[in-house]
């Protein structure tokens, strides 16, 4: 459904964001159990069978409450479709990533998030708040629309390699610790995750219960490419479930089907079948528990996901792509 925001964009942008989910405001009765179950539950836009035909906007945007938006890249623009995450606080506003693409054209999202941010002021909320961009790791489909963030007034973006995380967060000893962001009224967590990558990070936002974890847990097959350092990671978001409340977990993209075990090919631009973006502590658990069993690097298959090792050509891709931004 439509909402507000709707109105508020100019013609330019209807085109290309649509923004799904009832605001808070009109449903001031929904527990925060509900709201996790309409989230379990969302039907995401899914690409096209033919993609030259396909008119879904550039991002879809779901109002999960009045201060938390879950945003996805069209799946035709960019096979990854990739999700990201905007948060507001009092203070600032966190987005956690920014996609696949660099083009305003098409993909307006600085726009979007400061249509967001006017959005709020019109409700009372400050209108010059802080836009902090972070990053789950540094591969380039989280990273892309960066260049729409940089320079512009009153935006922080934190460069997606190791001088970025050395330089913003205070890790005593990567990936050894916590750090937090503090966006005014809402404390985020900030967890260390290498393995997939190596400045990998997770976050948790104790408002909703979210433990938000980019490529290194999400419903798809996740290539590993440090294989003892992803075990101890798992482990480590394990361990902090275990004692922090969480309700949903959350990772950046979606690749398997709502069947079990069965997955999308990379590349797929059409998904109808889509799993839910949602996993559970139960389903983390269960991760750890086999990567545990042996310290072999060796295909994962579950019901919900798949973990494999990287190859040897793609650890290099993966090291060329990281040399570039450093």
């Amino acid at each position: 459904m439509k909402n507000n925001l709707i109105m508020a964009l100019p013609l330019a942008f209807i085109a290309v964001i649509w923004v799904t989910s009832v605001a808070a405001k009109e449903r001031p009765n929904e527990s925060s159990n509900n709201l996790a179950s309409l989230l379990q539950q969302k039907k995401w836009i899914h690409g096209s069978a033919n993609c030259k035909s396909n008119t879904d906007p550039a991002i879809e945007v779901y109002k999960y409450d009045q201060s938390s938006y879950v945003l996805r890249q069209n799946k035709c623009a960019t096979y990854e479709a990739p999700f990201i995450y905007v948060l507001f606080g009092n203070e600032k506003v966190l987005v956690l990533d920014t996609g696949a693409t660099e083009s305003v054209e098409d993909f307006p999202l600085y726009s979007l998030v400061k249509i967001l941010i006017e959005e709020h002021s019109l409700q009372g909320e400050k209108s010059d708040k802080e836009i902090l961009v972070i990053h789950s790791h540094s591969h380039r489909d989280h990273y892309a629309g960066d260049v729409q963030f940089i320079g512009k007034p009153n935006v922080t973006v934190v460069a997606p390699n190791s001088s970025g995380i050395n330089q913003y967060f205070a890790f005593a000893k990567w990936p050894d610790g916590l750090d937090y962001v503090e966006l005014g009224g809402r404390k985020i967590t900030v967890i260390p995750t290498p393995g997939h990558q190596e400045e990998a990070i997770s976050i948790y936002d104790p408002q909703n219960k979210w433990l938000l974890t980019g490529d290194t847990f999400y419903p798809g097959t996740i290539y590993v490419k440090n294989w003892s350092e992803y075990k101890k990671s798992i482990s480590r978001l394990v361990s902090f479930s275990n004692s922090h409340e969480v309700s949903l977990i959350l990772g950046a993209h979606i690749e398997m089907t709502n069947r079990a075990g069965e997955y999308y090919s990379i590349g797929t631009n059409y998904q109808p079948d889509e799993a839910s973006l949602t996993l559970l502590p139960i389903d983390l658990a269960i991760l750890d528990s086999e990567l545990q069993k042996t310290d072999k690097e060796n295909k994962v298959m579950l019901n919900k996901l798949i973990v494999l090792p990287m190859s040897t050509i793609q650890k290099i891709f993966s090291n060329v792509a990281r040399w570039i931004i450093q």
